[in-house]
């Protein structure tokens, strides 16, 4: 059985981001942190969203991600669907804020609905029986662009996008090479999937 159970970021400086993460958005235990210099240029393929209420909960968390170090990617802007923007984390890591109302209901609060980890994917539909034959059950699936997966008790839910789809959406060019900076832990036993993000089991992710 398979499950996003944590998130672990391959960073510069492991205490920093661990600072930045807890300052900016208050997640103190969806994500560890570990030293890493593996080459990583341009769109790692992924990004991590969080979800939110009300746009005045995504204007909180954008204006503390950017006094904690943050840059700004999109400013934080009405759309069709909602209200979101994305920020890059000084470690390089992209973040999207977003909900699916327009308007407040009444002062932020800062709650955070889910956490969502967008693999950035060749072939949405051989990722998608990839993760099915390991066990994780589709939650929502748009034919070959979207698929996302039932969380269960996971704190983070995990979702396939295409690649160049998901670039587009964070506001980046689709070009990158080298490290991925991710693992995702949960796995029973280890594995790599299609494009190369690695699964660890959950006690080996928890050594991070």
């Amino acid at each position: 059985m398979t499950n996003s159970e944590i998130i672990t970021l391959e960073v510069t400086d492991p205490a920093a981001a661990e600072r930045f993460y807890a300052d900016a958005f208050g997640l103190t235990t969806q994500l560890r942190f570990r030293a890493s210099a593996a080459p990583s240029a341009g769109f790692r393929g992924f990004t991590l969203s969080l979800t939110v209420p009300q746009p005045a909960d995504v204007d909180s968390l954008v204006g503390t991600a950017l006094e904690a170090g943050a840059t700004t990617i999109k400013p934080a802007t009405k759309s069709m669907w909602g209200y979101g923007g994305t920020v890059r984390a000084p470690d390089g890591t992209i973040w999207k804020l977003a909900t699916s109302a327009k308007k407040n209901t009444g002062p932020a609060t800062r709650k955070i609905d889910a956490v969502v980890l967008l693999l950035g994917v060749a072939d949405v539909a051989a990722s998608k029986k990839f993760y099915i034959d390991r066990g994780l059950a589709v939650g929502k699936s748009f034919g070959k662009m979207y698929v996302e997966f039932e969380a269960g008790s996971s704190p983070v839910k995990l979702a396939l996008y295409r690649r160049k789809a998901l670039a587009k959406d964070a506001g980046v060019s689709p070009e990158g090479s080298g490290s991925h900076r991710i693992a995702v832990g949960g796995a029973s036993e280890p594995f790599t999937d299609p494009d190369g993000f690695v699964w660890e089991t959950t006690a080996a992710a928890s050594l991070s």
